[in-house]
C-alpha cells in the first residue's frame, strides 16, 4: 500500500507542470473568450445589430474560443487528433447537409460586420425596391414600395448588387420634355431653370443641365437633369414639383409642349 501511494504521488508530482500548463491555458483560454465576446457584442451595437443576433454571435464566439483552449488543455496529457478527427468528420457530415443553412448564416454575420444597408435604409437588392425592416442570421426582411414582404436569403444578398438609396444623399431627377420647333428654346431653357431652382431640396452643385439633343416629327426634344438632397425631398415628389412648374410656366410664357403627330390612316384601293 505505502508503495502505491508513493508511485501515486510520484506521478502527480510528473503531472504537476502539465497540470498547471493545462490550467493555465483553460484560465487563459475562459478570460479570452469574454473579453472577445464583449468587444464583438459592443461592435455589433455600434452598428444597430438586432439583439440576438448581437447575443448569439457573441455567445458563439466566446464559447468556440473556450473550447479550443479546453481542447488544447486536453492535448497535455493525451493526443486528441483522433478524437479531432471523429469530431471532424461527423461536423463535415452536419456541414454538408446544412450548407445553405451554413452559407445564409455566414453572409447574416457577413452583412452585420460590413453594414453595406441598415434597418430602415431604402435598398434595391436582386430587383426589389424598398425599407430594410430586419436583418437576420438566415434572411434579409424587406418591405418594397408597393406594400409586399419580401424575405431574401443573405447569401443572395451578398453575392447582387445592392443599391442603398438612403446613403446616396444627392441624386439626380431626370425629366425629358418636347416643345414645338416654333419654340425659343434659349428662353425654354432659362424658364426650366428658373423653376427647377423653386423645387424642394434643389442644390445647384451639381449644375442643372438642360440639353436639347433631337428633332422629333412635331418636337424639338430635350433632357431636364437636377439635383437634389433625398433628406429633404424624395426624387419621385422632386419630378412631380419641377414637372407641374414648369408647364405652369410654359404656359404663362406662351411656349408650347409639342404633341405628337397622329400616324396617318391609309386605306387600301379595292380592285
Amino acid at each position: 500500500m505505502p508503495e502505491y501511494f508513493y508511485s501515486l504521488a510520484e506521478t502527480l508530482i510528473k503531472s504537476m507542470p502539465n497540470l498547471l500548463t493545462a490550467l493555465l491555458i483553460l484560465i487563459i483560454s475562459y478570460y479570452a473568450g469574454v473579453l472577445v465576446g464583449r468587444l464583438l457584442r459592443r461592435v455589433l451595437e455600434r452598428h444597430h445589430a438586432e439583439p440576438g443576433v448581437t447575443h448569439l454571435l457573441s455567445r458563439t464566439v466566446k464559447w468556440t474560443i473556450i473550447i479550443f483552449g479546453f481542447i488544447a488543455a486536453l492535448q497535455r496529457f493525451f493526443n486528441v487528433t483522433a478524437f479531432l478527427t471523429g469530431l471532424g468528420i461527423i461536423g463535415f457530415t452536419i456541414g454538408f447537409a446544412l450548407q445553405n443553412i451554413m452559407q445564409n448564416f455566414v453572409s447574416g454575420v457577413i452583412l452585420l460586420v460590413q453594414q453595406p444597408f441598415r434597418v430602415g435604409h431604402v435598398v434595391g437588392i436582386a430587383g426589389y425596391e424598398g425599407s430594410v425592416l430586419k436583418v437576420g442570421l438566415r434572411t434579409t426582411e424587406m418591405k418594397t414600395h408597393d406594400g409586399r414582404i419580401v424575405f431574401l436569403p443573405n447569401a443572395d444578398v451578398l453575392s447582387q448588387p445592392i443599391i442603398n438609396y438612403t446613403r446616396a444623399q444627392l441624386r439626380r431627377v431626370e425629366l425629358p420634355m418636347s416643345v414645338a420647333h416654333s419654340a425659343n428654346l434659349e428662353k425654354a431653357r432659362q424658364i426650366i431653370l428658373k423653376e427647377i431652382k423653386t423645387v424642394t431640396g434643389y442644390t445647384d452643385d451639381p449644375a442643372p443641365l438642360v440639353l436639347f439633343h433631337a428633332f422629333g416629327a412635331s418636337s424639338i426634344d430635350l433632357n431636364i437633369f437636377f439635383w437634389v438632397d433625398t433628406s429633404l425631398t424624395p426624387p419621385p415628389l422632386a419630378l412631380d414639383s419641377a414637372l407641374i412648374k414648369i408647364k405652369r410656366a410654359f404656359e404663362k410664357a406662351k411656349i408650347e409642349i409639342a404633341s405628337p403627330v397622329p400616324t396617318p390612316i391609309s386605306y387600301a384601293k379595292k380592285k
